[in-house]
């Protein structure tokens, strides 16, 4: 605040400024400097930025899934929770990082690229299913009335017989696959490295829960080594890395593609959230806690976003 000399007849002057910045300034001015940081420690290239950022997320999956050497028995209610952490990151992503960007930068305001996007990415989630069964069968035993049956549609194969561990890698591979794509696209883009990163760094923080959960369900599936699940972690995550790669080189080549892609990655997400990590979390009676998880996630991916896109 200026005082003025006229008002108080002695010499204007100006309050000190202050010499300090609290913890959180500091924090956020730590976020803003990360796109700069990246792109001076891999390069501008938009397609090694997609293979950093694969490369990140897959880590950050065997972190996860690495966990249960170390917290050998979680609760229901403590997987319950971090899922619903992971569903929340991942569902305001998709709209934050893939949806509006890509109508607002991608598509000049066009909705309908990214809306049909959406749509495919939907579609081919659900039609996967009708080869790799839904992974809460996988995790739990339990088949859904309205679960796949690989047997109708293959015929020849009884699921019965197929070995559990190459249906659960496969399964859990074919929900990594939006995952990666997102990243690819992301980068691909070229324009937005802060939003591009603020996906990646989300994408990772949720692979770390679901990391966990994929290898406490090997362990469950009668997997006896925990090492063979964490190894079981790490194959469903590295396929994000040349998802990514893949995603990346699509849009930089094929430029108009972009919008559609990222309405593909964000529908696939998506359907994901609805269809397999909310029931998932919601049938053992901890309901109130997955949803604060799930609320926990869209706060924190927001404010990545924001952080990262300033």
């Amino acid at each position: 605040m200026r005082i003025c000399a006229g008002v108080w007849g002695g010499a204007a002057h100006e309050p000190t400024p202050r010499r300090f910045k609290t913890r959180g300034t500091a924090r956020w001015h730590v976020l803003q400097s990360l796109p700069d940081v990246f792109v001076e420690l891999v390069g501008a290239d938009p397609v090694v930025q997609a293979l950093a950022g694969g490369i990140i997320i897959a880590t950050m999956n065997l972190f996860g899934a690495s966990l249960v050497l170390l917290w050998r028995n979680p609760s229901e209610r403590a997987l319950d929770a971090a899922l619903g952490f992971a569903a929340g990151v991942m569902l305001a992503a998709a709209f934050t990082s893939l949806i509006i960007p890509g109508i607002e930068q991608y598509s000049n305001g066009n909705p309908v690229p990214v809306l049909v996007g959406v749509g495919l990415g939907a579609l081919f989630l659900d039609q996967a299913d009708a080869i790799v069964p839904h992974a809460h069968y996988l995790l739990t035993g339990r088949r859904r009335p309205d679960a796949a049956n690989p047997g109708a549609s293959m015929p020849g194969i009884d699921p019965e017989k197929l070995a559990p561990v190459v249906l659960f890698v496969l399964a859990i591979t074919l929900h990594n696959i939006p995952e990666g794509l997102a990243v690819g696209v992301g980068f691909g883009g070229g324009q937005d490295v802060g939003g591009a990163l603020a996906l990646m760094l989300a994408i990772g923080i949720q692979n770390i829960p679901e990391g966990l959960a994929v290898s406490v369900a090997a362990v469950n599936a009668g997997l006896d080594r925990r090492t063979y699940a964490v190894f079981a972690g790490l194959r469903s995550g590295v396929v994000e890395i040349p998802v990514a790669v893949l995603g990346a080189i699509a849009v930089v080549f094929v430029a108009p593609l972009l919008p559609y892609a990222m309405g593909f990655a964000a529908g696939a997400m998506l359907f994901v959230i609805s269809d397999e990590i909310i029931p998932e979390t919601h049938r053992r009676g901890h309901e109130r806690v997955a949803t604060m998880g799930l609320m926990g996630g869209v706060i924190v991916m927001l404010y990545l976003d924001i952080a990262l896109a300033a």
